[in-house]
């Protein structure tokens, strides 16, 4: 079999993605491809899983708990993915910790925020099977060491009550560590440093075997009896970005390189229908020129985005994924954070904001006349905005303010910036993918980042946290899928 590296393979054009639902043969020199036929002997285990981020390792620890034979294969070195370079917070209701903590939440009121969010559009089916698996996962995860907590404070846009769970490190890249230290102890066997190149499925596109390439170019088949992708979105590749995402086009890219769209163009190739390619989730509060993430708690406990102008240009509390077009059609694609030090001291809890900080991301000014120097901006211009922000005052842009900003100023410049797509193979509620008649594989399972997720078809419908909850409820509810195909239901 010979395979070539997909980092320096060429990309699909948009274009060319149609056309390879009709002609694989068009793929050949692309990346990846499906073969129909029998597959080159190799080693067989009962399920594979392509991609060790959250949604793979809690599907691996889950099947191998059971006793049940499974192989995940990591591009990456050590497991990281988009959860690594998120915060790690995963929104669940109904859980224990949330309980100890004493707040009232159930996955029916979680299931109400989604939809709101999303406007109608998200999957009832997924929205339902993600809210309710949740909680089961988390617990079953907290009886397995790991050690969630319930995140205090303030409220994340669009939820209605403390819902966010974090291990204590606070960063994803602990909690990927973790998952994959659970999963490992459980018996799930990593194959890191791999790359699936290749499916090989049957007359009946039943998938028989997957084809890696190992570090020194030599390739490994693995026979499989069920196969889940769980390898993430498209969001780096430019050219799937162009085409469903064209206001991401040009974006900063904040995820994960790895997401190359595989598991589209895999299930393109074999037939599968997509869903809410449209949607994704960005965010407005990328620090330029560090290239860091600065936690949306900066808006949510009274920070503002403020222009070149001196002026804020939109209702911030609506969402932090939404916020990236705001803050891209500003002059320069740029905005400026603007907080007091009531906020500084709840970021200064964040690990991740530890280190912008420590990159030279904070900005301090002592009074609105050194904040305008600092951003360029008209003294009287943004000394009008900042008197705007008041609780007694009715904001022309609808956000509700609970109190005023104190000098002295701390500023962060940001920029707005593509982190994963929320579109992806079309699912059913136990993670099957579907053709495009709407039939489900015999033995093709998606979820995380490589399926349709629960924002609806456009970037306002992300919920925070969203991604984290098709990844980890997604994997849960895959693994019992997985068994149930294998005559070993969970």
């Amino acid at each position: 079999m010979s395979v070539g590296h997909v980092s320096q393979a060429p990309q699909p054009a948009g274009d060319d993605l149609s056309r390879i639902a009709q002609d694989p043969a068009l793929i050949d020199d692309h990346g990846p491809r499906v073969t129909r036929g029998p597959a080159p002997a190799g080693g067989r285990v009962p399920v594979v899983i392509i991609g060790a981020g959250a949604c793979g390792l809690t599907a691996a620890w889950r099947l191998a708990r059971a006793g049940i034979e499974c192989v995940l294969i990591e591009r990456d070195a050590v497991p990281s993915g988009s959860t690594a370079l998120s915060s790690g917070f995963i929104p669940a209701a109904g859980t224990r910790a949330q309980q100890a903590a004493g707040v009232t939440d159930s996955p029916a009121d979680f299931a109400a925020d989604i939809h709101a969010k999303a406007h109608g559009q998200a999957a009832p089916h997924l929205v339902t099977a993600y809210t309710e698996a949740i909680p089961l996962a988390i617990d079953a995860l907290q009886e397995a060491g790991l050690t969630f907590e319930v995140l205090d404070g303030f409220l994340y846009p669009g939820h209605h009550a403390r819902r966010m769970h974090s291990l204590p490190e606070r960063t994803g890249a602990a909690l990927v560590g973790a998952l994959a230290n659970t999963a490992s102890e459980a018996g799930a066997y990593l194959l890191t440093d791999t790359t699936a190149r290749e499916l090989w499925c049957d007359a009946d596109g039943r998938i028989t075997a997957v084809g890696c390439e190992r570090p020194d170019g030599g390739t490994e088949v693995i026979g499989c009896d069920v196969l889940l992708l769980a390898c993430n979105g498209f969001g780096g590749n430019v050219s799937m970005r162009r085409e469903y995402l064209p206001a991401m086009a040009d974006a900063v890219y904040g995820g994960h390189v790895g997401n190359d769209g595989s598991a589209v163009q895999w299930g393109l190739q074999l037939g599968a229908r997509l869903a809410d390619m449209g949607g994704y989730q960005g965010h407005g509060s990328w620090a330029i020129p560090q290239g860091a993430l600065i936690s949306w708690a900066v808006i949510m406990d009274g920070g503002v985005q403020i222009n070149r102008a001196g002026k804020r240009f939109h209702d911030e509390t609506q969402g932090y994924s939404e916020a990236a077009v705001h803050v891209l059609a500003q002059p320069e694609g740029v905005a400026w954070n603007v907080f007091d030090a009531h906020t500084l001291a709840l970021l200064r809890e964040f690990p991740d904001f530890q280190d912008a900080e420590a990159g030279g991301a904070l900005r301090c000014a002592a009074d609105a006349a050194a904040l305008a120097d600092l951003i360029g901006c008209d003294k009287a211009t943004l000394a009008a905005t900042l008197a705007s922000i008041s609780p007694d005052l009715d904001d022309v842009l609808g956000r509700r303010f609970t109190r005023h900003l104190a000098a002295p100023y701390y500023a962060i410049k940001v920029t707005g910036a593509l982190f994963h797509t929320q579109g992806g193979l079309d699912i059913d509620a136990q993670c099957r993918v579907l053709n495009t008649n709407g039939h489900a594989f015999a033995n093709l399972l998606a979820a995380g980042g490589a399926a349709r997720g629960v924002s609806g078809n456009e970037v306002s419908g992300y919920l925070s946290g969203n991604g984290l909850l098709s990844a980890v409820a997604g994997g849960h509810i895959a693994a019992a899928t997985a068994a149930e195909l294998l005559g070993r239901p969970l």
